[in-house]
């Protein structure tokens, strides 16, 4: 079964990812497309670039980058779960992006944004030509979750309404067919390093 990573970009304290990527989780485990892994980059905890070469050369000189590599290369397809800051997505997942090259290609990718009124949108669009330039293949249908405080309960669970249900259905679904149609193209890549 091909494996789903979810990640979960904002790192911040009280952040309102971790709800919405466990509300997430659930669903694709529920849905039965994936394996489902959850990568938390507020437990990751990658320092900065700290890497002296070039990611797509894969000569990795530190552990966190090593088990981050093994990480992302396992996983077939990837959910984002974004939050919007000042118009853009956050540092710590462009950081973890950059850190590896190979590792992304051919592999589809959802997101789940949140936010206030934009829903996290705009986080999104500007996550598309990075992801892209990577290989990989971002989904049409996607989660965005305006106002997102309406949505926690008094234990800080995301309570989705019909609309979040429908979108993580259809995400999830078009996630599968994309990792399947992507599947062939990923066995040609030999690491150079």
């Amino acid at each position: 079964m091909p494996r789903l990573m979810i990640l979960i970009a904002s790192t911040r304290p009280g952040r309102v990812g971790l709800p919405v990527a466990q509300w997430l989780e659930d669903r694709a485990r529920t849905h039965g497309g994936f394996e489902v892994d959850v990568a938390d980059l507020a437990e990751i905890n990658l320092p900065m670039m700290d890497e002296p070469n070039h990611p797509r050369l894969r000569r990795y000189v530190h552990q966190h980058t090593k088990d981050w590599s093994v990480r992302v290369e396992a996983a077939d397809a990837f959910a984002f779960v974004v939050p919007e800051y000042n118009h853009g997505y956050t540092g710590p997942l462009k950081n973890a992006i950059d850190y590896l090259n190979h590792e992304w290609q051919y592999k589809p990718v959802g997101f789940v944004s949140y936010g206030g009124v934009a829903a996290g949108t705009r986080a999104v669009a500007m996550l598309k030509p990075v992801v892209a330039v990577l290989k990989m293949t971002p989904v049409a249908e996607g989660i965005s979750i305006p106002f997102v405080a309406q949505f926690l309960d008094e234990r800080r669970r995301l309570k989705p309404n019909d609309v979040m249900e429908q979108a993580a259905t259809a995400m999830l679904d078009e996630l599968v067919r994309w990792e399947a149609a992507l599947r062939p193209l990923r066995p040609s890549l030999t690491p150079s390093g």
